[in-house]
């Protein structure tokens, strides 16, 4: 892919200046071809654009030298160059004898959406999107969705934050982002466009969703899921008002455009519409973002927080929108099986008239019951396939690495991986586990270090009500006293009556903390890591630490003697 630095400068607004900031260009000095785009200046390759981004930490402005010494044709940054890095800069092109081309902007993070989706062709004109958001459930409702496109005869692609599929087989994702940075996002569609894929699944962050960061700025949403929305990332939106309504973004895109797309050459009109679930209080928001179709499912609670099965009132919604009802739910360690009906018209009951759809899968949890109707909903209106036919792919789908992953080495006790780290996941995967444990339930897990503190002791207070054994490691303390921060979640445990070195552990080396529970574990116990799942590695202050949970499990099981 090559541009002319000219008609990517269409697309936002910007000033042409030299390096020092003194002086002020009204035309470009030379237009020079672009072969790339980089936001990192190690990635940075010859005649690339440079994105100097504000970090939370330090400027993007302090890595222009290394990015010119790599390559960098055009620099686009915003601010000042400070004295020092302006220094460093005419030294840099004085030893390469080469014209640069510097760009001020008032936002160099948010220009990058519109300038990398027209660098790339804007791939999203030519793709069928649907995005995924929620605090809990997008990964793996995204990874439901682009499987039964899949197994329905529709080439798809899809990003997640464990995985990622160009329109062929997934692989892992290896960065922690959740919604790429604009750059990625729009080059990994152009591949999907490459490889003749119809459809491209997106995990939509409320990071990705701010306007702030302007990740999923310039992308044409066709299908929104809204699957929850809980406390999570105040320290980034600083309310939980605004990081719903960044969340709601998603809906809001969906009236942006016309849907009319071009797929593989063909003009087609794409139904556009949104899925929510109606069992979050936040519901109604959401169907009142957009002016499109909004369908809704529900369980009435049968499948979510309650060790009791308890049934609930669902939020007020106006009762002219469609509504997936699911029932007669079945979970165990074997897997999952219910049915679910379809009515037009939202009512207290699902009318005794509609046809009942049975599902079957190999997924473990009853949580994922919300996952499989969403998913089988958002297929079946984009594939215009019905849903009876949809859901018989169910019994195909895998799950995601890391959610309810069983590690079975024939040790007496059972032992599950899962990502979840938030109190409201926490609320959704213990009461059922804990429901069926006949034995002890030890949880390990940790916390995102400069991330939003008011969790912490929630999560320690859910985990004390649920389980018998407690034991806190690090997640990714990132800058933060790891010690520090799992006092903060031991503060809710004691709370609920743990004891220290009794019943709860503080243990922030994350393989022995692992080892502490495996060790303690006895027939019929169950053993649960949370937190850290797909992820590679963990964070610290200054320095990043390689590592897979999954393997790590193995590995001390085989220690243990329990050997695969």
């Amino acid at each position: 892919m090559i541009k002319k630095l000219s008609e990517l400068l269409t697309v936002f607004d910007y000033k042409l200046v030299s390096f020092d900031g003194k002086t002020e260009y009204t035309t470009l000095p030379f237009n020079p071809e672009i072969k790339g785009l980089a936001f990192d200046s190690r990635n940075v390759k010859e005649d690339f654009i440079f994105f100097a981004l504000p970090g939370t930490h330090t400027t993007g402005n302090i890595f222009i030298p290394k990015a010119i010494k790599n390559g960098a044709t055009v620099i686009i940054f915003q601010d000042q160059i400070d004295e020092n890095t302006a220094i460093q800069i005419k030294n840099e092109l004085d030893s390469i004898n080469k014209k640069v081309v510097f760009i001020n902007v008032k936002d160099s993070r948010y220009v990058m959406a519109p300038i990398s989706a027209h660098f790339y062709d804007n791939p999203s004109e030519k793709l069928i999107v649907i995005g995924v958001t929620g605090t809990e459930g997008k990964s793996s409702t995204v990874s439901f969705v682009w499987q039964l496109l899949q197994l329905s005869g529709h080439k798809a692609g899809f990003i997640s934050t464990v995985q990622y599929s160009l329109g062929d087989e997934a692989i892992s994702n290896p960065e922690h982002q959740t919604t790429p940075e604009a750059t990625i996002i729009q080059r990994q569609l152009y591949e999907m466009v490459q490889n003749k894929c119809e459809y491209a699944v997106v995990e939509t962050s409320s990071h990705g969703l701010s306007p702030k960061l302007n990740r999923t700025g310039s992308l044409l949403f066709d299908c929104g899921i809204f699957m929850n929305v809980t406390l999570e990332h105040l320290e980034f939106h600083g309310t939980f008002q605004q990081y719903r309504n960044d969340k709601a973004n998603l809906f809001r895109k969906l009236d942006e455009h016309n849907h009319i797309k071009i797929i593989n050459g063909e003009k087609r009109q794409v139904p556009s519409f949104g899925i929510i679930n109606l069992e979050d209080p936040s519901a109604e928001y959401f169907l009142k973002a957009t002016n499109q179709l909004v369908i809704g499912f529900t369980t009435k609670g049968k499948a979510g927080k309650s060790a009791e099965n308890t049934q609930i009132d669902l939020p007020p919604i106006p009762k002219n929108i469609p509504v997936i009802f699911g029932t007669n739910i079945e979970s165990s360690k074997q897997g999952l099986s219910f049915d679910f009906s379809y009515t037009e018209n939202y009512q207290e009951n699902c009318s005794s008239n509609s046809q009942l759809i049975h599902v079957d899968s190999s997924l473990p949890g009853a949580f994922n019951t919300y996952n499989l109707m969403a998913a089988i909903m958002a297929v079946s209106k984009l594939t215009n396939n019905s849903a009876n036919n949809i859901a018989e792919f169910v019994k195909n789908v895998i799950p995601v690495k890391g959610r309810m992953t069983v590690i079975n080495q024939q040790q007496p006790f059972e032992l599950i991986i899962d990502y979840a780290h938030t109190p409201s996941s926490f609320e959704t995967i213990f009461p059922p586990i804990r429901k069926r444990c006949t034995g002890k339930m030890i949880a390990v897990f940790g916390s995102g270090g400069e991330r939003d503190l008011k969790k912490r002791p929630l999560q320690g207070e859910i985990a004390a009500k649920f389980c018998d054994i407690v034991i806190l490691a690090d997640e990714d303390p990132r800058g933060e006293n790891p010690e520090e921060l799992l006092n903060m979640i031991a503060e809710g445990a004691q709370k609920l009556g743990k004891q220290i070195n009794q019943n709860l552990y503080i243990i922030p080396d994350r393989p022995k903390a692992i080892r502490k529970a495996l060790q303690l574990a006895q027939e019929n116990d169950i053993v649960l890591l949370l937190g850290k799942s797909h992820e590679n590695s963990i964070i610290y202050k200054d320095y990043i630490m390689p590592y897979d949970e999954i393997e790590e499990a193995k590995k001390a099981l085989d220690e243990m003697g329990y050997k695969k």
